[in-house]
């Protein structure tokens, strides 16, 4: 069984999102192209933009990862600025947007209703409160290797309704089919119904 990898670095995975970094060429299988907090050049931001236009090809499923994060230099204004153009380009060109966010869920549920398109937060690994908050807000959770051993997650999971999951390596070096038996056994389904459920989930944000 082939197992969707919703979020990846790994350009040797072609069954899920392979995330493009700054200024690579895309590749031939389903990929993400956005621009990252760490990764915005102050001077050379529209630059970026065009880049970022110029390389949705037919492949392109997503823009991401963009959002906010508190640990980078950049200045939380620019960020700020940078994540809603690129929210107003996923609304142009109908592909959902892969948020990347670090202590600023709050500032980011802000933003959801500047988004027309499904809004999915990768690597979700916080607490319950603002796993609440964000399902509640309509946002989709992608959940990566802290599931594997993470206890306090493994239990937020459990209350995340099936139909707002994704699973997904990021850039850690396990094989996604481990996650998928661990959150099979979580949420107490076969491995086949939680393959479908996803693909499902997969189909709802890319076709509404």
């Amino acid at each position: 069984m082939e197992f969707f990898d919703f979020h990846h670095h790994k350009k040797y995975i072609r069954d899920g999102i392979y995330n493009l970094d700054i200024e690579q060429i895309p590749p031939d299988f389903p990929y993400s192209i956005g621009i990252h907090p760490q990764d915005i050049d102050i001077i050379n931001i529209e630059k970026q933009l065009s880049w970022l236009k110029n390389m949705m090809l037919e492949n392109c499923f997503a823009i991401g990862e963009c959002g906010l994060d508190s640990l980078v230099p950049i200045d939380q204004k620019i960020q700020e600025e940078v994540f809603l153009k690129q929210i107003k380009i996923a609304n142009e060109v109908n592909k959902p947007i892969i948020v990347h966010c670090v202590r600023k869920f709050y500032e980011v549920i802000s933003f959801r209703k500047k988004s027309q398109q499904p809004m999915i937060i990768h690597g979700f690994n916080k607490k319950q409160q603002i796993a609440t908050d964000l399902i509640t807000h309509n946002f989709y959770l992608s959940f990566g290797k802290a599931v594997l051993y993470n206890l306090s997650l493994q239990n937020i999971l459990k209350n995340t309704p099936l139909n707002k999951i994704f699973l997904e390596t990021d850039n850690e070096d396990f094989k996604i089919e481990e996650l998928y038996g661990k959150v099979s056994e979580i949420k107490g389904i076969s491995l086949d119904d939680l393959n479908e459920q996803i693909l499902e989930n997969l189909h709802t944000i890319r076709n509404g």
